[in-house]
């Protein structure tokens, strides 16, 4: 089975074309982290700002004790939301990768399936063998892939519950902790 230059253009069209659909996907994820990092940025900012005027208003040591205390939980709360939407734009980002890499792998299975088929069909007589091995390589290599896609998944899923279980015990964390101090 030989491509024709027809086919061996479309196929090259085809790829190019999955680049740059990956290429945009991934600078739009990177847009989005530059965004995020120049609001954190921006925010800190502020916040060393306020922070400095109130330490510059203390008078004494139990008031410094108490704006110190008070700096301490929005800072949590906001790395535990900063590193959420990170990881959120990492996921979307990766997830949208993950169904363009899928569906040229599942394109590139049926063109392998297709060849191996048209390959045992047109054998010459005698190598049944060599073609039954070849079909089992093929589905071996099929079977190891949707292991390796089955892990990958479960491994997002963990790392999403993983996440969201941090952003709920980030936030009482900072708060008992200022409380633990007063007693």
């Amino acid at each position: 089975m030989t491509l024709t230059p027809d086919q061996m253009l479309a196929a090259n069209k085809a790829n190019l074309e999955t680049l740059a659909g990956l290429t945009s996907k991934a600078f739009a994820g990177v847009e989005q982290l530059i965004d995020l990092n120049m609001s954190a940025a921006k925010a800190a900012l502020n916040d060393a700002q306020h922070q400095t005027e109130s330490l510059m208003s203390v008078r004494d040591a139990q008031e410094l004790l108490a704006v110190q205390a008070q700096m301490f939980q929005p800072l949590a709360e906001k790395a535990a939301a900063y590193n959420r939407q990170l990881f959120d734009i990492a996921q979307h980002t990766g997830g949208q990768i993950g169904q363009v890499v899928e569906g040229q792998v599942g394109q590139a299975q049926a063109a392998v399936e297709a060849l191996v088929k048209n390959l045992t069909q047109n054998a010459p007589a005698g190598t049944e063998a060599a073609s039954q091995a070849l079909k089992a390589a093929v589905a071996a290599g099929n079977t190891a892939l949707s292991s390796v896609q089955k892990a990958v998944h479960q491994a997002n899923e963990m790392m999403q519950a993983n996440m969201t279980q941090m952003a709920q015990a980030v936030p009482s964390a900072a708060k008992a902790r200022p409380a633990a101090k007063k007693r």
